[in-house]
């Protein structure tokens, strides 16, 4: 039986190997794509990527698109009933899978899982558990290009971002960072991909810091830097 699925796609690299792996299996049918876009700034959300190159995406994929569109500040009541307000069209749609990239962060798993539930929907995650190294391999060896558009400042510097990911990338990043950037060290935008009908193109622009304080459950407060570089299309 063929499960009708949408690919949560965040525009990088995890997202799009995990659609390569999707688009192959004979259980699944990918009907659409799905992202949540800052509103206030037509960008991807936490990647700062523009709309538009995310428009190109799917395009060169072939599937359409459905935005999740966000205010700058959200609560999480917020969030989930913008989400339910998305996702209400497409169950009607016959959706009953949702596709993740996730790795090996067994919380946030977990946490995906009991939401879909919730209303139906089984997750599936085509690259989970596999190791770093082995999945960056494949993508190369796919013939899949990324570029690095975001990076947590407490844990790499300016220089990484607007950098392509490769084996330089990695070979420079510090033993702590995960090649793959499991654990938001780094977020990537896929510009060529074996599925994509013609790679997108762009040139690199500047790069901004922005700096976020948050509480974490026992009311500290954190300060987290990020660093963005955009990406403008041609």
């Amino acid at each position: 039986m063929t499960h009708k699925a949408l690919m949560n796609w965040s525009g990088g690299k995890d997202s799009a190997l995990s659609l390569y792996h999707a688009l192959k299996d004979p259980n699944l049918s990918v009907e659409t794509l799905l992202t949540s876009v800052n509103d206030s700034f037509k960008r991807i959300s936490m990647h700062g990527v523009r709309e538009e190159l995310l428009q190109q995406q799917a395009q060169n994929i072939g599937k359409p698109l459905v935005t999740l569109r966000l205010p700058e500040t959200v609560s999480m009541e917020e969030y989930q009933q913008r989400m339910a307000e998305t996702l209400n069209p497409l169950l009607e749609q016959g959706i009953t899978h949702s596709i993740f990239g996730d790795i090996f962060l067994e919380d946030l798993r977990k946490h995906r899982e009991e939401r879909l539930a919730q209303q139906g929907i089984t997750g599936v995650f085509p690259i989970w558990k596999r190791d770093s190294m082995e999945l960056l391999e494949e993508f190369w060896s796919l013939g899949f290009q990324t570029i690095v558009v975001s990076v947590n400042g407490n844990l790499l510097d300016k220089s990484f971002c607007g950098r392509i990911l490769d084996k330089d990338f990695v070979n420079d990043l510090p033993p702590n960072i995960d090649p793959c950037g499991e654990n938001g060290e780094f977020h990537t935008f896929v510009f060529k991909a074996p599925y994509f009908s013609q790679e997108i193109q762009f040139e690199i622009g500047e790069t901004v810091d922005k700096t976020y304080e948050y509480k974490d459950a026992a009311l500290n407060m954190h300060r987290t830097t990020y660093y963005f570089t955009d990406l403008i299309p041609l």
